[in-house]
């Protein structure tokens, strides 16, 4: 099957791979990245699959449980050769990412986490915008099921949910 598309060799998906982590904040979820990665036609799976075990295993990508980053060294290679990259692929792959970014920034600045102690399960949200705490709630639940919903919500709508509490505190 011939492979319609400009990126072809593994330096060129290498190089792509670091592209698309480079412009993420933070860390990304495997299938995300493949997604992002196969925006030329040019990319099989297996090729792809290799490039990126290349990467974490120089020291490029950091592997991480819930995906994969890009690491200092990465992010200095990526500079110095994302210009070899065909413009129309480059131009595709920006305009991809750019939901995605999005949807990392809002989740790093946003805090909901549980634990369960010796006074029962307590769940801790918080809310940053960039530049420093805006928000920080820790409440003591019924359970641990209570605590994940409570968490679920708050991650869903956390901007509604602190107007509320303006709202409510200062009238």
């Amino acid at each position: 099957m011939d492979n319609f598309g400009f990126i072809h060799e593994k330096l060129d998906i290498k190089i792509l791979i670091l592209f698309v982590l480079r412009r993420l904040p933070g860390t990304v979820d495997p299938e995300t990245l493949l997604e992002l990665c196969q925006c030329d036609g040019g990319i099989g799976y297996f090729d792809y699959s290799d490039c990126l075990s290349e990467l974490v295993d120089t020291g490029h990508i950091e592997q991480v449980e819930d995906g994969y980053r890009i690491t200092d060294k990465g992010a200095r290679n990526a500079d110095a050769v994302e210009s070899s990259l065909p413009y129309s692929v480059r131009v595709k792959a920006t305009r991809l990412i750019a939901p995605v970014e999005e949807r990392l920034r809002r989740e790093a600045m946003i805090l909901a986490r549980h634990e369960t102690g010796d006074y029962g399960c307590t769940v801790e949200l918080g809310m940053s915008d960039g530049k420093g705490e805006v928000a920080h709630l820790r409440l003591l639940c019924a359970g641990e099921e209570q605590a994940k919903q409570i968490e679920k919500r708050f991650r869903k709508n956390a901007e509604g949910y602190y107007q509320k509490i303006m709202e409510l505190l200062s009238s």
